[in-house]
Order: structure tokens, then C-alpha cells, then sequence
């Protein structure tokens, strides 16, 4: 496979090499907002808090849906007054009890994992919220169990319904006074994504999309992404997800400051080396950074200090800001790029980016 840039300004090929429409679903961001509002309210969500505050929140939820549990803490911040935790298995920890709350999230509504953790919890005697596919064993689990049920519609693949799968969390985050997020915050987040939709938009040329352009930075590297807060390690996360399912590709993340303490050194290794000389270009690191605006004063400092050291060696370096002020806000405008990027990355190799061919034959290997 290779790369070709001028197939990301060439509509036919764009529309061709994504017959599934992954750009399509990227650019319905906002809408999946405004509908899983709406949503959450009237499977109600708000019923949640009747019991007051749980002793912890515990989402269960796997690839593309799990992602919504790391929003969620990210938009709750270290400031929340318990702990948010994602499991990405099939057990709860032991330490989980009838005093939490267990948020279980399936795109499908089917995944073993998530299905097992939901039976688990009613077992267990904990609080409940589903989201997913309505119809599915995990609507059947919650609607035994009493508890309320999130249907999400958008269909497609899971990691194109981050928000759809996001939202009804942060709903119900917000009546168990977790988070300040309403419903202007929602319709604010709703418009930057329809602001970035349109920046990188299919007929916008690689030089005024930004989306274009960070797959042109990624193409041919290895990537390696970090966030430059907690906030900003979930949208580095989300990239190298989105990296690894729609482009095919490898991608390596990080947390500033722990990437100081092991990532930075390979700088100094064979894959930050560059032969200019070279009769074929070789692949090599090129440093993503997010940056947040709200960070620790010793995490900039080391983010800048990093950025530094990398120039001083010649490796690439691209920095992202996050734009708007809210945490929602901050973390979907990096998400959006990431999205964006992603899929024209996959466009640009020529590769579909919808399928996910090993992970389908992954599931078939280990099926009863």
C-alpha cells in the first residue's frame, strides 16, 4: 500500500474509498450530541440520583464504547468527589458493591464482556445504566433489572458513535452533581464540532483542512501521541485507537509527565534517526503533542522541554491545541481532529476505513 496525498483533494476517490461513509459518520458529531441529550432524559436517566451520590462510578464498556468512560472521568476532572473507573474486561473489581453505580455501555448492545460485567452488577446489587442498541441482550438485562436504558441508533461502527455513547454518561453525571455539563454546554460543544466539520470537510483542499493535513503529517511515520493533561491523554488515547481501526496503523501514546520518565528516550533510538541521503525515505518518529489549556505548571514545563529536545534531535514535531473552554469542549475538538485525521490517513493508503477485518476473525476464532 501506498501513500498518495493527492488522493485526499480527489472527490471521486474519496467517495469511492469509503463506501461505508466514515467521513459521513464523523461529521454527525454534533447531531449525536443534540440526540443523546434528548435521549437520556427521556429513558430517565435522572432516576439515578433519587438514591443520592454513589460511593463510585464504575463504567463497563469495551473499544469503541469504553472510550465513553474515559470522557467521562476527563469531563468530571480530578476535582470529582469519587472515583470514575473504566474496566475493559469481562469481571467488575472486587471492591464493587451495592453503594456504586455501574455504567454499562455497548454500541451493539451484544459485547460478551460488557454483557458479563451488567450481569455481574445486578448480581451484585449495584445501580445500573445501559447504553446501546435497543433490542439487544443488554436492553433485556436492564430492563430486569429496573433500571434505565439509553438507546442508541446512530448505528454504523462503535467508534464512530463516541458522543452517542458518551452523552447519556454525562447526563447522568450531572444529576449526581459530578460535572457541571447542560444543556447550553451541550449545544456550544455541538457547534465547535459543526465548526470543524466544515474545516475538514471532503471539498476543502489539504492545505485549508486541517484534518488533511495531520493525516499528510502522519503518513509515513510512526506517530507517537501524547497529551499534555488527563484530559488531553484521552484524546491522545482516542488517536491511536482511531489510528490503529480506520487507518490500519500503528500509533504509540503517552501522558505527560510519565512520558518523561520512559517514551522520550526513544529520541535517542533507531527510529528517530533520518537518512537524508536515503534513496527511499524510511519510516520514522514524528511527535504529536495535545495541548491542553488548562495544565499543571511541571507538565508544561516538561511538555516544552520534550518539544525542545526533539527539535535538538531532528524529529518531527506537530502540536494540536484544544480549543473552547469547557472540558467537553476542550476534549472534542481534539477528538474531532483525531477522527478526521484518521480516516483520511486511511484514504490517502488507499485502505477502507470502515472494516475491521482481524477483529471480526479475532471474534470467529474465539467463539463457542
Amino acid at each position: 500500500m501506498n501513500w498518495e496525498a493527492d488522493r485526499l483533494d480527489d472527490p471521486r476517490w474519496l467517495e469511492e474509498g469509503d463506501p461505508s461513509g466514515m467521513l459521513r459518520a464523523v461529521a454527525s458529531s454534533a447531531a449525536q450530541i443534540r440526540t443523546a441529550s434528548r435521549a437520556a432524559r427521556e429513558a430517565g436517566v435522572s432516576s439515578l440520583a433519587r438514591d443520592g451520590r454513589p460511593r463510585a462510578v464504575v463504567v463497563a464498556g469495551m473499544g469503541g464504547s469504553g472510550i465513553a468512560g474515559d470522557v467521562l472521568a476527563a469531563v468530571c476532572g480530578h476535582g470529582a468527589p469519587l472515583p470514575i473507573v473504566t474496566v475493559r474486561s469481562h469481571r467488575l473489581p472486587g471492591w464493587v458493591g451495592a453503594t456504586d453505580l455501574v455504567m454499562a455501555v455497548s454500541c451493539s448492545g451484544s459485547s460478551e464482556e460488557t454483557l458479563a460485567a451488567a450481569t455481574e452488577a445486578v448480581r451484585r446489587g449495584c445501580r445500573l445504566l445501559a447504553v446501546g442498541g435497543p433490542g439487544s441482550a443488554l436492553e433485556a438485562i436492564a430492563r430486569q433489572a429496573g433500571a434505565p436504558f439509553v438507546p442508541v441508533t446512530s448505528g454504523g461502527q462503535p467508534r464512530a458513535g463516541v458522543w452517542a455513547l458518551s452523552v447519556p454518561l454525562l447526563v447522568a453525571a450531572a444529576d449526581l452533581g459530578l460535572a457541571r455539563v447542560d444543556e447550553e454546554v451541550f449545544e456550544t460543544v455541538a457547534g465547535r464540532l459543526e465548526e470543524i466539520a466544515n474545516r475538514c470537510r471532503p471539498a476543502s483542499e489539504s492545505f485549508i483542512n486541517p484534518g488533511k493535513s495531520l493525516a499528510m503529517e502522519l503518513a509515513e511515520t510512526i506517530p507517537m501521541i501524547w497529551g499534555s493533561s488527563p484530559l488531553a491523554a484521552v484524546a491522545a488515547h482516542r488517536w491511536a485507537c482511531q489510528l490503529n481501526e480506520n487507518g490500519k496503523y500503528p500509533a504509540i501514546w503517552g501522558e505527560i509527565p510519565e512520558t518523561g520518565h520512559n517514551q522520550v528516550v526513544t529520541f535517542d533510538g533507531p527510529l528517530a534517526e533520518r537518512d537524508v541521503f536515503a534513496d527511499e525515505a524510511g519510516r520514522s518518529l514524528r511527535l504529536f503533542v495535545l495541548r491542553d489549556t488548562e495544565e499543571h505548571p511541571r507538565a508544561a514545563r516538561r511538555c516544552e522541554a520534550s518539544v525542545r529536545l526533539a527539535h535538538d534531535r531532528n524529529v518531527p514535531v506537530t502540536e494540536i491545541g484544544a480549543e473552547g473552554t469547557h472540558p467537553l469542549e476542550r476534549l472534542a475538538t481534539l477528538i474531532e481532529l483525531g477522527d478526521y485525521a484518521s480516516t483520511y490517513l486511511a484514504l490517502g493508503y488507499g485502505i477502507d476505513p470502515t472494516p475491521v477485518r482481524a477483529i471480526t476473525e479475532l471474534k470467529t476464532r474465539i467463539s463457542p
